[in-house]
């Protein structure tokens, strides 16, 4: 199984793509792949959301992932700051749908807890953890990818234990 994570950003939004490798003798998590896409805030909102999608759909096209993992909608005190994020959202949403691809959404406590362990956990911590059970040599940057990487963890995690729990373990 193949998940691209995004982790939605006004400023810069995470991207990570893990696979579950169970074709070797001890099965684990692989990443394919992790950044973050910078928008220029000297342009105007609709030209960043089309560059987001454009970049978007050329990286979902390069990796070719079975399914999209996103974090869920968040409750901002700032209505102008949710309302970007929502955008920003729904680009990702849209370059998911079309590239046909399924989408998981998760809430950030669910994805700290899968993760970390702890559904209030700090950013440093996730990177922590994402670093470690990926075995990378250095933590994702920005935060932005090693959040999307977590999502997607979570996703891998989530669809595991759904499995496991449907054939009646």
């Amino acid at each position: 199984m193949r998940v691209f994570g995004i982790d939605c950003g006004t400023e810069c939004t995470g991207y990570g793509i893990v696979e579950w490798d169970d074709a070797c003798r001890e099965p684990h998590l692989v990443s394919l792949g992790c950044g973050g896409i910078r928008l220029p805030k000297r342009e105007s909102l609709p030209h960043r959301l089309a560059l987001l999608y454009a970049e978007l759909s050329t990286l979902l096209t390069a990796y070719q992932p079975d399914i999209v993992a996103v974090e869920e909608v968040f409750y901002s005190v700032n209505a102008k700051s949710a309302l970007k994020l929502g955008q920003v959202r729904g680009v990702a949403l849209l370059a998911a749908a079309n590239a046909n691809l399924s989408v998981a959404e998760y809430a950030p406590l669910t994805i700290k807890s899968t993760v970390v362990g702890y559904g209030l956990a700090q950013k440093e911590q996730v990177q922590f953890m994402v670093t470690r059970l990926l075995q990378l040599d250095v933590t994702p940057e920005p935060a932005d990818a090693a959040d999307a990487l977590a999502i997607a963890i979570c996703h891998v995690h989530t669809s595991q234990t759904l499995t496991l729990q449907r054939a009646g373990r």
